[in-house]
């Protein structure tokens, strides 16, 4: 880094992480080259956000932006960036024409959306100056009165039935769908030359597939003499070796919430059959048999269930968000409108309490820890360059990572950093 123009823009420097103070496209330049292993980060969604002006400023569709990304990633460095369902497009698209390769997407779905749909039917009626009629109990968490929107802030909603023929006909019509993902681009700095020279040289350009493999089944046990095994080392003191191969579902570019909706959308299943090498799915009366080769012919410890179990469920801590601020002030973040709110990043997010942590995109941890595994080497460093209240930073220092932050806001530095460290002081403790 040019530590001599960078000292202007540092907020917290330590062994571990560093954090940054300023607009990602001045500090980025300020960087080296080749010098970050993987890009883990949340940018703003360009929706204007609860009115917020950092997610209006156009950053995540800058193209020199997504080019300094490139620049400081090491030659087959990956990057995993989150984006709104409206406008993911437009910053793949940036990220494309920065250089990067885009590799894949990973939706992150969730049951935890609110629909902000406006009632076209109340709106008609409002508009004609006409007064609707109240047809039951007055209820919360339901539509709006006053802006027919769901999911509204404030006091309870009283239903009403339509009171002009126009609102009668249009009732039950809307503007919007309930939120229930978010996207992810997984992109790759490109290299010259084969997989294999680059990771040998640069340490990155390999996804860890064994690292965030879902669930940790006994696919096969395997007998054979010493010295024959291709999947593992075997036992030098016998002569004979056991290799368990534990390796797990192999992960999916799908990751969910674990919710009641959305494990009721995936059927039920009954145990998956793994097959022996170089075989075909056994009959599981034969599970347990050895065959010729040595192999004892096993299949997935699992006893069914919903298929939703296929692929990994990223669980939100009730306590993940607020962890390290004893000793803040809460505080409200947005002003209590009902029409606040976009995307899906977790229900209690979206109330007008007042919160230590009162960022309001915060993801999971446990979320953000998998994704940081998922693309980044052992004792690599990762850079979010739109830090927010630090999850992606408390991530790294749980998964054993170095970490650099820049954040354009003051107000959320505080909030960052004490998360970080809570996770360094931290670092046996279970957020579940």
């Amino acid at each position: 880094m040019n530590d001599e123009c960078l000292a202007d823009y540092k907020y917290y420097f330590s062994e571990r992480f560093n954090l940054f103070k300023g607009d990602s496209r001045q500090v980025l330049p300020l960087m080296k080259d080749n010098s970050i292993d993987s890009v883990v980060c949340d940018p703003p969604y360009e929706l204007g956000f609860m009115g917020k002006s950092w997610d209006s400023t156009g950053i995540a569709n800058d193209v020199q932006l997504w080019k300094e990304v490139l620049r400081v990633l090491k030659p087959g460095g990956h990057l995993l960036a989150f984006s709104g369902s409206r406008t993911y497009h437009r910053m793949a698209v940036a990220i494309e024409d920065a250089g990067f390769e885009i590799r894949d997407q990973i939706m992150w779905v969730y049951g935890s959306g609110f629909p902000k749909s406006h009632n076209i039917s109340k709106g008609i009626d409002k508009a004609a100056g006409a007064e609707r009629e109240v047809v039951g109990e007055t209820r919360k968490g339901a539509q709006s009165e006053s802006t027919g929107r769901y999911g509204a802030w404030g006091d309870g909603i009283t239903p009403t039935a339509p009171a002009t023929a126009a609102a009668k006909q249009w009732q039950g019509w809307g503007t919007a769908l309930k939120p229930a993902h978010e996207p992810i681009v997984l992109a790759r700095k490109p290299f010259e030359g084969t997989i294999a020279n680059n990771v040998l040289t640069y340490g990155v350009g390999g996804i860890n597939i064994d690292g965030t493999r879902v669930g940790s089944e006994i696919v096969s046990v395997h007998h054979a003499p010493k010295g024959t095994f291709a999947g593992g080392e075997p036992d030098r003191g016998s002569d004979t070796s056991t290799y368990e191969n534990h390796i797990g579902r192999f992960p999916a570019n799908f990751i969910h919430d674990g919710s009641d909706e959305i494990v009721a959308l995936f059927p039920d299943t009954t145990p998956s059959k793994a097959a022996p090498r170089k075989g075909t799915n056994p009959n599981p009366m034969d599970w347990g048999n050895e065959r010729a080769d040595g192999n004892i012919i096993k299949g997935h410890n699992d006893l069914g269930g919903s298929a939703a179990r296929f692929f990994y469920c990223a669980k939100a801590s009730k306590r993940d968000r607020n962890e390290g601020l004893d000793g803040f002030e809460a505080k409200r973040d947005h002003d209590g409108r009902a029409d606040g709110g976009v995307g899906g990043d977790n229900p209690r997010n979206r109330t007008n309490d007042a919160k230590l942590n009162y960022h309001p995109t915060v993801k999971p941890t446990d979320l953000m820890q998998y994704l940081c595994r998922l693309i980044t080497p052992p004792n690599g460093t990762i850079l979010d360059p739109f830090l927010g209240s630090g999850s992606t930073g408390k991530a790294a220092m749980y998964e054993g990572f170095n970490f650099v932050g820049i954040e354009l806001t003051q107000e959320y530095l505080p909030i960052a950093k004490a998360r970080i460290e809570f996770a360094l002081a931290n670092l046996d403790e279970k957020l579940f």
